[in-house]
């Protein structure tokens, strides 16, 4: 027998089957909500893995096609590598669930969430997240839970909870909020220019509907969980630390990480612990693989005390300073547009591609919504950005992560496909790093974008605040624009992008049990302060407002909208009307289903030409009517002209001159381009034309 448990949260019904499927796992819970079924299972190794200095934990979020009643694509119809979508969800998962285990944990552990039923009314990213919850907090695994999490959406100017797929399309909100009993852990967000007072609203009051969800969550982990299991702790030797404090004192440690330069630092560091090895080797040789552990221990303890109590930051900046800053367009030539922004030790550069919007990506994934993506941001990290050498093997879950988040902030800025037909990718390349990376992204893919001549709608930037706590709520600290090292040994990674108006984009990152209301106003004021100094002192000067036209080595894309009942004359028999245009032009035809042609070239003549042949073919030949046409057949008595494939007309004899004309091919040959006037169209549909009247 199993145990089931059910509730209403945001008007439908959740419910949890506790026992019922995969008995072996150390927690599962088969969710249900609405007709949406989601399968969240726990696994943890028996022993820690040797040799690490870190918790190994793996969230998974695998989306099953048949989960909406399609096979997969491909020659081998199964499912694949993850989508970038479940990579994202598996990220949201993650960082909620991760600081709530024992920092001295090692065991492996993996949460996987399987999506077996998918109901667009109830959207299963929040179901797999309540679901790894649950199988977490009722498994023997130590865990310091449970967490919910409520999307929330903002429709007619109303704040809705778990929207519906139909709602997400017209809310001007997508956000999702995780919540231990107490605090706020996780935030993400991508919103239209949301003024921030109506964003801190949402987020509260996404806090509030957790509440009630951990509480139904508390009745089945007292009814279903099980004693959490003892475990082997991976903490530095109490002997070991004390002789390294007393070998290496704090004031000594401040002076190694007390410098505004990445490498210094780090090089200080390798002397510390290269100094901690050769005192160890030969007295206590079992220490000397704890070294690593003990030396992170002792910087985190060093800059926290230096930023929390001495109000020092690492770099000597002040606590909200941001800083230097720098930013640079058309740095290189032949893209479309490129934008390089800097900030301290990171730098960014993003290139901007246009092209049409038969470029644009296709999405096979379980949200049969979203088909298309016309805005495209990808993120690179290569390891040398940051001085290490590693191979390169494509783009991980970090990359995809910080490459949505920077289209996420962007995308409610961009023009619509009426305004601005083409498809759109912006490439941000990371060419140094030391902190918010993917926030100089944002800066640096708006100047790129205006540099483009995108029109978007207004400039978007982004900057990243970091937390120091102490013991007590009230005991913290706020710094703005953290460097690696402040948020390797701070608190929390709080990115906010967005415009003058309001937030396009949010990503929150802790380290700790979650934050009072308190810090998240603070934190998000302190981003809009900085954001708008980036904006109006940095960026402004370099590009203030997009390029009124599109560089010269970009598409030209230009649209008309014809009847769709003249489509299939356009495209022709086995698309020969179409190819042939293409042909003659060297352009590219795009018609979709309403009858909206968008096309696209280099030459703007050959661009004019096309479209003259498209209103040709599908506009009704009026008498009076001056064309350009190509002779195709020549007869005793005339020529025929093509005035647009499939479209010809006669120019008898008689018309071909002013003067007498004894041979046609006297005045013009196969091949000719000729200007005509439409002189008639007769009973029978022919079109008379004339030379010697235009």
């Amino acid at each position: 027998m199993y145990k089931s448990y059910s509730m209403e949260l945001a008007g439908r019904t959740l419910t949890v089957d506790i026992g019922r499927v995969a008995a072996q796992a150390n927690g599962a819970a088969l969710m249900h909500y609405g007709e949406t079924v989601v399968l969240s299972t726990v696994a943890a190794s028996d022993k820690p893995r040797d040799g690490i200095d870190f918790f190994p934990l793996s969230v998974d979020y695998e989306e099953k096609m048949y989960a909406v009643g399609k096979i997969p694509g491909g020659f081998n119809k199964r499912e694949g590598k993850a989508s970038e979508h479940a990579v994202l969800t598996s990220r949201v998962i993650d960082r909620p669930m991760r600081p709530l285990f024992p920092k001295d944990y090692r065991n492996d552990v993996t949460i996987t969430n399987t999506v077996m039923s998918v109901d667009p009314e109830c959207n299963p990213e929040v179901v797999a997240m309540i679901g790894s919850s649950i199988a977490t907090s009722i498994s023997d695994i130590p865990f310091d839970g449970p967490i919910s999490a409520t999307m929330v959406g903002l429709v007619d100017g109303e704040l809705v909870f778990n929207p519906t797929s139909a709602q997400k399309q017209v809310s001007d909100l997508a956000l999702t909020v995780a919540s231990t009993r107490e605090k706020i852990i996780m935030i993400e967000a991508g919103a239209n220019e949301l003024p921030e007072e109506k964003m801190l609203e949402a987020i509260f009051a996404a806090h509030e509907l957790n509440k009630e969800v951990i509480a139904f969550i508390d009745t089945i982990v007292a009814e279903c969980g099980k004693p959490k299991h003892s475990y082997t702790s991976c903490v530095v030797p109490e002997e070991l630390w004390d002789d390294m404090v007393s070998f290496i004192t704090p004031e000594a440690m401040e002076e190694a990480v007390f410098t505004d330069v990445k490498q210094v630092r780090d090089e200080n560091i390798r002397q510390i612990k290269d100094q901690l090895a050769a005192r160890y080797e030969e007295t206590h040789p079992e220490w000397v693989a704890a070294i690593d552990e003990a030396v992170y221990k002792y910087q985190k303890i060093t800059v926290r005390k230096m930023i929390l109590k001495d109000h020092k930051r690492p770099d000597g900046r002040a606590i909200n300073e941001i800083r230097p800053l720098a930013a640079e367009i058309d740095i290189l030539p032949r893209v479309h547009g490129s934008g390089m922004f800097t900030r301290g030790q990171t730098q960014i550069l993003t290139s901007t591609t246009l092209a049409p919007m038969s470029s644009a990506q296709k999405v096979d994934g379980l949200d049969e919504t979203e088909t298309v993506k016309r805005y495209m941001h990808h993120y690179n990290f290569p390891s040398w950005s940051v001085g290490e050498t590693k191979p390169s093997r494509g783009p991980g879950r970090r990359e995809i992560g910080h490459g949505a988040l920077a289209e996420r902030a962007l995308v409610p800025v961009l023009p619509s496909v009426e305004e601005f037909p083409y498809a759109i990718r912006t490439v941000s390349e990371t060419l140094e790093s030391n902190g918010s990376t993917s926030q100089a992204s944002v800066c640096a893919s708006c100047l790129s974008l205006m540099a483009a001549g995108v029109p978007i709608k207004t400039q978007v930037a982004g900057i990243s605040v970091g937390l120091v706590t102490g013991e007590t709520d009230d005991d913290y600290l706020i710094l703005t624009d953290i460097q690696g090292l402040e948020d390797f040994f701070g608190d929390m990674d709080f990115k906010v992008a967005g415009t003058h108006k309001g937030i396009t984009a949010i990503q929150m990152d802790i380290k700790i049990h979650g934050l009072t209301n308190q810090i998240i106003r603070e934190a998000i004021a302190r981003t809009r302060e900085a954001r708008i100094y980036i904006m109006d002192e940095v960026m402004a000067p370099v590009i203030s407002e997009p390029r009124k036209e599109v560089g010269k080595y970009a598409p030209k894309i230009r649209q008309i909208t014809i009847n769709p009942e003249k489509i299939g004359d356009v495209i022709g028999k086995q698309g020969k009307v179409i190819n042939k245009i293409i042909e003659d032009t060297g352009v590219q035809i795009d018609i979709d289903d309403a009858g909206m042609v968008a096309v696209c070239g280099t030459d703007a003549a050959m661009i004019e030409k096309a479209i003259k042949t498209i209103e040709t073919i599908v506009n009704d030949v009026e008498p009076g009517q001056i064309f350009t046409g190509r002779v195709v057949r020549i007869m005793n008595f005339g020529a025929f002209v093509e005035l647009a494939p499939g479209k010809d007309g006669m120019v008898h004899i008689s018309k071909l001159a002013k003067k007498r004309v004894e041979k046609v091919e006297d005045v013009v040959n196969v091949g000719d381009e000729v200007t005509v006037k439409v002189l008639e169209i007769d009973k029978m549909g022919r079109i008379n034309l004339s030379m010697k009247d235009v």
